[in-house]
């Protein structure tokens, strides 16, 4: 018998067995339409294999509906990555890979913005891959045990530096937040030292080993260049004084605050729990050339911050406000939603007449109607009326598949309210 070869970009050899799963529960049709997910309660066994093996998902009559892998240990038991007429082989990875390259090439200008995320998942019909470049940094992060055993993440590395302009000089793997180790080089030199890029111009250090997800939050640069418009809009008339004053609550390496900085705020004061994040809203305010004392960073607790400074009347021009995702499954949703009413009533007892309050969320568990319902009860319990100015999320380099709202987790929504 010959040896089975391997696959360039999959680490089961060709030619491998795959596993065969039943659907239990009637997705047949969602499955069709494109949705890559099958949860484990939703087959009718979960026979034993390895993390990452190759499966076919049927229906209950026998009929192969998709292909793709398997993890029998996670409650999201397997991934679709093609339908019954196409083929899952290196070929179908290949074509996704240059479509998402080709595409991100096209977005993005590197002479003002060389940061963006590459593979953004099952929004690249990619599932469970997500690679983001800064600079000349590329990190790959594997969503559970079924990706990390499917995917042959030394091949997609050596793949990027092939590429027609490619700027990749070192490829970086993070690993889950839990894991004894941050992550492990893949090509190039170990990032010791914070990565320099450039965002719509404006300058950040990113610290691609220890840093929050692979290291800074991409998906919020439209929102933070719409908190750059509205600061230079709101300048001429928004303050009763000549100084546009500027809060940013869960403010982390300071991305909105020098956005705010660079667009006529006058004082920004950073919040944010973490000593390292704050040393680094510091120094990312400092690269873009801006004034030490019309930045403040605090270290404080941002449910208890913003009670005490509604409580003082304090007020700033323009507030934002972009916590975690306080909903990590379904079970916590009731919680966070309360949690998020209190945290943006608050908020916006702290804007000015005529000012401007940002609210955002990543909480997957909760759609984009329902975090519109939290922010308008939130605002009604402040007794602020005004205008709806942005309804936003994810920017095109953070694409979701057609069929499954939930991988569409960012909201942004910016209102400017009346006294």
């Amino acid at each position: 018998m010959a040896a089975q070869t391997k696959s360039q970009f999959i680490k089961a050899p060709n030619g491998s067995k795959p596993v065969h799963l039943t659907l239990e529960k009637n997705l047949a049709r969602t499955v069709k339409l494109g949705h890559p997910w099958i949860f484990a309660d939703s087959l009718s066994k979960l026979p034993p294999a390895a993390p990452g093996s190759l499966a076919l998902c049927k229906t209950k009559n026998g009929q192969i509906i998709a292909k793709g892998f398997y993890d029998p240990k996670s409650p999201l038991a397997f991934k679709s990555l093609a339908l019954v007429n196409e083929r899952l082989d290196d070929g179908l990875l290949q074509r996704r890979l240059h479509r998402s390259w080709n595409m991100r090439m096209q977005l993005f200008d590197r002479a003002s913005t060389n940061a963006y995320r590459l593979f953004n998942g099952e929004g690249d019909g990619l599932p469970g891959l997500v690679c983001d470049i800064y600079n000349d940094t590329a990190v790959f992060k594997l969503d559970g045990a079924g990706a990390e055993g499917f995917y042959d993440v030394q091949a997609l590395a050596e793949w990027l530096l092939t590429q027609h302009g490619s700027p990749i000089k070192t490829v970086f793997q993070r690993f889950k937040s839990n894991s004894a180790s941050r992550g492990k080089l893949i090509i190039g030199d170990y990032p010791e030292q914070p990565v320099h890029i450039l965002e719509n111009g404006a300058i950040f250090q990113v610290d691609v080993v220890n840093g929050q997800k692979t290291g800074f939050f991409l998906d919020q640069r439209d929102s933070r260049a719409c908190v750059g418009r509205l600061c230079r809009a709101a300048a001429p008339s928004l303050s009763s004084s000549s100084k546009l004053r500027c809060l940013n609550v869960f403010g982390y390496t300071g991305g909105f605050s020098v956005y705010a900085g660079r667009s006529n705020a006058s004082n920004v004061t950073t919040v944010d729990v973490a000593d390292k994040a704050l040393q680094y809203a510091t120094a990312n305010w400092a690269l873009n050339g801006l004034r030490d004392t019309a930045h403040e960073s605090v270290r404080a607790d941002a449910f208890d911050f913003l009670e005490d400074a509604a409580k003082s009347k304090e007020k700033w021009d323009l507030v934002i406000v972009d916590p975690p995702s306080f909903a990590p499954n379904q079970a916590s949703v009731e919680r966070a939603k309360s949690s998020y009413k209190t945290l943006f009533t608050n908020a916006a007892q702290c804007v000015q007449p005529n000012g401007i309050l940002a609210l955002s969320s990543c909480s997957s568990h909760i759609n984009a109607s329902t975090f519109s319902e939290i922010c308008c009860s939130a605002l009604a319990a402040a007794q602020r009326p005004g205008y709806a100015l942005v309804i936003a999320g994810q920017p095109e380099d953070h694409p979701s598949p057609i069929f499954a709202e939930e991988l569409r987790y960012l909201k942004f929504n910016c209102y400017q309210l009346e006294g």
